[in-house]
Protein backbone atom coordinates (compact mmCIF):
# COMPACT_ATOMS: atom_id res chain seq x y z
CA UNK A 1 0.00 0.00 0.00
CA UNK A 2 1.18 3.53 -0.70
CA UNK A 3 1.95 5.38 2.83
CA UNK A 4 3.27 1.84 3.85
CA UNK A 5 6.41 2.85 5.10
CA UNK A 6 5.43 6.55 6.50
CA UNK A 7 3.11 3.98 8.72
CA UNK A 8 5.32 1.72 9.77
CA UNK A 9 8.04 4.23 10.99
CA UNK A 10 4.89 5.93 12.87
CA UNK A 11 3.80 2.74 14.25
CA UNK A 12 7.04 2.08 15.10
CA UNK A 13 7.10 5.74 17.23
CA UNK A 14 4.06 5.08 19.03
CA UNK A 15 5.29 1.58 20.32
CA UNK A 16 8.89 2.71 21.13
CA UNK A 17 8.35 6.30 22.39
CA UNK A 18 5.18 6.62 23.40
CA UNK A 19 4.96 3.46 24.98
CA UNK A 20 1.19 2.32 23.62
CA UNK A 21 -0.08 -0.99 24.46
CA UNK A 22 -0.35 -3.70 21.49
CA UNK A 23 -4.54 -2.88 21.66
CA UNK A 24 -3.59 0.43 21.19
CA UNK A 25 -1.43 0.66 18.72
CA UNK A 26 -3.33 -2.52 16.81
CA UNK A 27 -6.59 0.55 16.94
CA UNK A 28 -4.40 2.92 15.65
CA UNK A 29 -2.76 1.05 12.80
CA UNK A 30 -6.58 -0.12 11.76
CA UNK A 31 -7.85 4.12 12.05
CA UNK A 32 -5.00 4.99 9.51
CA UNK A 33 -5.07 2.60 7.26
CA UNK A 34 -8.96 3.24 6.70
CA UNK A 35 -8.01 6.96 6.39
CA UNK A 36 -4.85 6.12 4.44
CA UNK A 37 -6.88 4.24 1.67
CA UNK A 38 -9.39 7.09 1.37
CA UNK A 39 -6.89 9.29 0.77
CA UNK A 40 -5.53 7.15 -2.34
CA UNK A 41 -8.65 5.50 -3.70
CA UNK A 42 -11.34 8.19 -3.13
CA UNK A 43 -8.90 11.55 -3.49
CA UNK A 44 -6.22 10.00 -5.48
CA UNK A 45 -3.63 11.35 -2.95
CA UNK A 46 0.22 10.11 -3.67
CA UNK A 47 2.03 12.22 -1.07
CA UNK A 48 1.35 13.44 2.24
CA UNK A 49 1.99 17.01 1.37
CA UNK A 50 -0.86 16.89 -0.53
CA UNK A 51 -3.24 16.15 2.15
CA UNK A 52 -5.40 19.46 3.18
CA UNK A 53 -7.51 20.38 5.65
CA UNK A 54 -10.75 19.92 3.31
CA UNK A 55 -9.42 16.44 3.03
CA UNK A 56 -9.52 15.42 6.08
CA UNK A 57 -12.76 16.72 7.07
CA UNK A 58 -14.39 14.96 4.04
CA UNK A 59 -13.10 11.53 5.52
CA UNK A 60 -14.52 12.51 8.94
CA UNK A 61 -17.50 13.11 7.26
CA UNK A 62 -17.09 9.55 5.41
CA UNK A 63 -16.87 8.53 9.28
CA UNK A 64 -19.61 9.95 10.82
CA UNK A 65 -22.22 8.67 8.19
CA UNK A 66 -21.10 5.27 8.99
CA UNK A 67 -24.05 4.26 11.58
CA UNK A 68 -22.66 2.72 14.26
CA UNK A 69 -19.84 5.26 14.77
CA UNK A 70 -19.85 5.98 18.54
CA UNK A 71 -18.57 9.71 19.86
CA UNK A 72 -15.24 8.05 21.36
CA UNK A 73 -14.31 6.01 18.10
CA UNK A 74 -14.57 9.31 16.63
CA UNK A 75 -12.26 11.09 18.63
CA UNK A 76 -9.40 8.15 18.57
CA UNK A 77 -9.65 8.68 14.73
CA UNK A 78 -8.82 12.31 14.75
CA UNK A 79 -6.19 11.55 17.66
CA UNK A 80 -4.67 9.51 15.04
CA UNK A 81 -4.47 11.23 12.14
CA UNK A 82 -3.39 14.77 14.35
CA UNK A 83 -0.71 12.33 15.56
CA UNK A 84 0.23 10.58 12.07
CA UNK A 85 0.45 14.21 10.40
CA UNK A 86 2.17 15.96 13.59
CA UNK A 87 4.99 12.60 13.26
CA UNK A 88 4.93 13.53 8.98
CA UNK A 89 6.07 16.65 9.78
CA UNK A 90 8.87 15.83 12.59
CA UNK A 91 10.09 13.51 9.90
CA UNK A 92 9.92 15.58 6.60
CA UNK A 93 7.21 13.71 4.94
CA UNK A 94 5.02 16.99 4.93
CA UNK A 95 6.15 21.01 5.72
CA UNK A 96 2.52 21.13 7.37
CA UNK A 97 -0.26 19.58 9.95
CA UNK A 98 -3.26 20.16 8.16
CA UNK A 99 -5.22 17.94 10.70
CA UNK A 100 -3.95 20.49 13.59
CA UNK A 101 -7.03 22.47 13.51
CA UNK A 102 -9.17 19.53 13.97
CA UNK A 103 -11.28 19.49 17.55
CA UNK A 104 -11.61 16.44 19.26
CA UNK A 105 -15.27 15.97 20.40
CA UNK A 106 -15.45 14.80 24.14
CA UNK A 107 -15.66 11.57 25.06
CA UNK A 108 -18.84 9.85 26.57
CA UNK A 109 -19.54 6.48 27.77
CA UNK A 110 -21.42 4.11 25.57
CA UNK A 111 -24.29 4.96 23.25
CA UNK A 112 -27.95 4.86 23.96
CA UNK A 113 -30.19 3.44 21.49
CA UNK A 114 -32.23 5.53 21.36
CA UNK A 115 -34.26 8.73 23.05
CA UNK A 116 -37.03 8.67 24.73
CA UNK A 117 -39.71 10.59 22.94
CA UNK A 118 -39.80 13.67 25.73
CA UNK A 119 -35.71 13.73 25.60
CA UNK A 120 -36.21 14.05 21.12
CA UNK A 121 -38.80 17.04 21.95
CA UNK A 122 -36.76 18.94 24.14
CA UNK A 123 -34.00 18.61 21.52
CA UNK A 124 -36.49 19.85 18.93
CA UNK A 125 -36.97 23.15 21.02
CA UNK A 126 -33.85 23.88 21.16
CA UNK A 127 -32.77 25.83 18.51
CA UNK A 128 -32.89 29.73 18.44
CA UNK A 129 -35.49 30.34 15.71
CA UNK A 130 -34.89 34.39 16.37
CA UNK A 131 -31.54 33.53 13.95
CA UNK A 132 -31.75 32.00 10.75
CA UNK A 133 -29.30 29.52 12.34
CA UNK A 134 -31.37 28.38 14.16
CA UNK A 135 -34.49 28.28 12.04
CA UNK A 136 -32.58 26.11 9.83
CA UNK A 137 -30.91 23.75 12.37
CA UNK A 138 -35.02 23.17 14.13
CA UNK A 139 -35.70 22.11 10.40
CA UNK A 140 -32.80 19.87 10.44
CA UNK A 141 -33.92 18.19 13.40
CA UNK A 142 -37.28 18.16 12.82
CA UNK A 143 -36.75 16.32 9.62
CA UNK A 144 -33.93 13.74 10.89
CA UNK A 145 -36.27 12.74 13.73
CA UNK A 146 -39.35 13.20 11.61
CA UNK A 147 -38.84 11.26 8.34
CA UNK A 148 -35.62 8.60 9.97
CA UNK A 149 -33.94 9.67 7.04
CA UNK A 150 -30.01 8.96 7.32
CA UNK A 151 -27.34 12.17 8.44
CA UNK A 152 -26.51 11.38 4.33
CA UNK A 153 -29.51 11.09 3.13
CA UNK A 154 -30.58 14.65 4.65
CA UNK A 155 -27.25 16.13 2.94
CA UNK A 156 -27.86 15.06 0.01
CA UNK A 157 -31.15 15.67 0.46
CA UNK A 158 -32.40 17.99 -3.07
CA UNK A 159 -35.17 20.63 -3.83
CA UNK A 160 -37.30 18.73 -5.90
CA UNK A 161 -37.42 15.76 -3.76
CA UNK A 162 -39.97 17.74 -1.39
CA UNK A 163 -43.64 17.08 -2.51
CA UNK A 164 -44.96 19.42 0.07
CA UNK A 165 -48.36 18.93 -1.50
CA UNK A 166 -49.16 15.42 -0.49
CA UNK A 167 -46.83 15.54 2.53
CA UNK A 168 -43.74 12.90 0.99
CA UNK A 169 -39.93 13.62 0.55
CA UNK A 170 -38.25 11.48 -1.79
CA UNK A 171 -34.88 9.97 -0.56
CA UNK A 172 -32.12 8.55 -2.42
CA UNK A 173 -30.74 6.29 -0.15
CA UNK A 174 -27.72 3.32 -0.07
CA UNK A 175 -27.48 1.80 -3.87
CA UNK A 176 -28.93 5.07 -4.95
CA UNK A 177 -32.34 3.45 -3.97
CA UNK A 178 -35.33 6.16 -4.13
CA UNK A 179 -38.39 5.48 -1.50
CA UNK A 180 -40.78 7.99 -0.70
CA UNK A 181 -40.78 8.66 2.85
CA UNK A 182 -44.05 10.81 4.84
CA UNK A 183 -42.47 13.63 6.16
CA UNK A 184 -45.32 14.55 9.10
CA UNK A 185 -47.04 17.86 9.47
CA UNK A 186 -44.54 19.68 11.87
CA UNK A 187 -41.50 18.76 10.09
CA UNK A 188 -42.70 19.97 7.35
CA UNK A 189 -43.92 22.92 8.80
CA UNK A 190 -40.38 23.77 9.45
CA UNK A 191 -39.03 23.18 6.50
CA UNK A 192 -41.03 25.06 4.59
CA UNK A 193 -40.53 28.06 6.87
CA UNK A 194 -36.62 27.44 6.14
CA UNK A 195 -37.28 26.85 2.41
CA UNK A 196 -39.50 30.49 2.32
CA UNK A 197 -37.64 32.52 5.06
CA UNK A 198 -33.86 31.20 5.45
CA UNK A 199 -32.38 29.38 2.27
CA UNK A 200 -32.24 32.68 -0.04
CA UNK A 201 -30.29 34.27 2.78
CA UNK A 202 -28.02 31.52 2.76
CA UNK A 203 -27.71 31.05 -1.32
CA UNK A 204 -24.62 32.31 -2.84
CA UNK A 205 -24.79 32.43 -6.87
CA UNK A 206 -21.03 32.09 -6.40
CA UNK A 207 -21.65 28.38 -5.21
CA UNK A 208 -24.28 27.74 -7.16
CA UNK A 209 -22.83 24.59 -8.87
CA UNK A 210 -22.34 23.23 -5.89
CA UNK A 211 -25.53 23.96 -3.92
CA UNK A 212 -28.27 25.41 -6.19
CA UNK A 213 -30.44 22.59 -5.40
CA UNK A 214 -29.33 21.36 -2.36
CA UNK A 215 -32.05 21.75 0.66
CA UNK A 216 -29.39 22.44 3.52
CA UNK A 217 -26.53 25.59 3.60
CA UNK A 218 -24.06 26.71 5.22
CA UNK A 219 -24.28 30.39 6.03
CA UNK A 220 -21.67 30.70 3.01
CA UNK A 221 -23.84 29.03 0.75
CA UNK A 222 -22.14 25.94 0.70
CA UNK A 223 -23.87 22.48 1.14
CA UNK A 224 -24.10 21.40 4.67
CA UNK A 225 -21.80 18.50 5.45
CA UNK A 226 -22.13 15.45 7.66
CA UNK A 227 -19.68 17.02 10.07
CA UNK A 228 -22.21 20.42 10.22
CA UNK A 229 -25.67 18.25 11.10
CA UNK A 230 -22.81 16.22 13.71
CA UNK A 231 -22.06 19.29 15.14
CA UNK A 232 -25.96 20.54 15.20
CA UNK A 233 -27.16 17.49 16.58
CA UNK A 234 -24.06 17.72 19.24
CA UNK A 235 -25.08 21.17 20.77
CA UNK A 236 -29.02 20.30 20.52
CA UNK A 237 -27.72 17.11 22.95
CA UNK A 238 -25.89 19.92 25.44
CA UNK A 239 -28.45 22.83 25.03
CA UNK A 240 -31.10 19.86 26.26
CA UNK A 241 -28.82 18.89 29.13
CA UNK A 242 -28.83 15.42 27.74
CA UNK A 243 -26.54 13.26 29.58
CA UNK A 244 -26.65 10.33 27.03
CA UNK A 245 -24.29 9.80 24.28
CA UNK A 246 -26.38 11.66 21.26
CA UNK A 247 -24.69 11.34 17.60
CA UNK A 248 -27.33 12.56 14.42
CA UNK A 249 -28.35 8.67 13.77
CA UNK A 250 -30.12 7.99 16.97
CA UNK A 251 -32.81 10.25 15.46
CA UNK A 252 -33.11 7.38 12.71
CA UNK A 253 -33.03 4.74 15.41
CA UNK A 254 -35.47 7.06 17.91
CA UNK A 255 -37.88 7.33 14.69
CA UNK A 256 -38.57 3.50 14.05
CA UNK A 257 -38.52 2.23 17.97
CA UNK A 258 -41.41 5.14 18.67
CA UNK A 259 -43.27 4.16 15.77
CA UNK A 260 -43.16 0.34 16.49
CA UNK A 261 -44.33 1.38 20.06
CA UNK A 262 -47.21 2.75 19.09
CA UNK A 263 -48.56 -0.46 16.68
CA UNK A 264 -46.97 0.53 13.59
CA UNK A 265 -46.65 -2.30 11.05
CA UNK A 266 -43.33 -3.75 10.67
CA UNK A 267 -43.31 -3.77 7.08
CA UNK A 268 -44.27 -0.04 7.27
CA UNK A 269 -41.37 1.19 9.31
CA UNK A 270 -39.19 -1.17 7.14
CA UNK A 271 -40.57 0.77 4.04
CA UNK A 272 -39.99 3.88 5.23
CA UNK A 273 -36.64 3.42 6.71
CA UNK A 274 -35.45 2.04 3.32
CA UNK A 275 -34.02 -1.68 4.60
CA UNK A 276 -33.49 -3.96 1.97
CA UNK A 277 -34.58 -6.93 4.20
CA UNK A 278 -37.44 -6.39 7.13
CA UNK A 279 -34.63 -8.32 9.13
CA UNK A 280 -32.67 -5.43 9.69
CA UNK A 281 -35.75 -3.38 10.47
CA UNK A 282 -36.42 -5.97 13.28
CA UNK A 283 -33.46 -4.74 15.36
CA UNK A 284 -36.06 -2.09 16.80
CA UNK A 285 -38.85 -4.59 17.78
CA UNK A 286 -35.91 -5.99 19.82
CA UNK A 287 -35.22 -2.62 21.55
CA UNK A 288 -38.75 -2.36 21.87
CA UNK A 289 -38.74 -6.02 23.87
CA UNK A 290 -35.64 -4.42 25.64
CA UNK A 291 -37.71 -1.35 26.95
CA UNK A 292 -41.02 -3.82 28.09
CA UNK A 293 -38.26 -6.33 30.05
CA UNK A 294 -37.46 -2.96 31.86
CA UNK A 295 -40.64 -1.61 32.92
CA UNK A 296 -41.48 -4.87 34.22
CA UNK A 297 -38.34 -5.12 36.14
CA UNK A 298 -38.52 -1.62 37.33
CA UNK A 299 -42.33 -2.23 38.76
CA UNK A 300 -43.47 -5.23 38.88
CA UNK A 301 -42.84 -7.06 42.53
CA UNK A 302 -41.65 -10.51 41.88
CA UNK A 303 -39.41 -9.23 38.75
Amino acid sequence: MRFKRELDLYLQFIKLEKGLSNNSIVSYENDLTRYLKYLLEEKKLMDLSGVTLQHIESFLDFLIDHELLSASSLARNISSIRGFHEFAVVEGFSSANPAELIELPKKAKKLPEILNPQEVISMLDTPDTSKPSGIRDKAILECLYGTGMRVSELTDLEMDRLYFEIGFIRVIGKGNKERLVPVGEIAQESLEHYIEHVRPVFFKPKNADKARNKVFLNQRGGALTRMSVWNIVQKAAKEADIKKNVYPHIFRHSFATHLLEGGADLRAVQEMLGHSSILTTEIYTHVDRSLLHQVHKEFHPRA
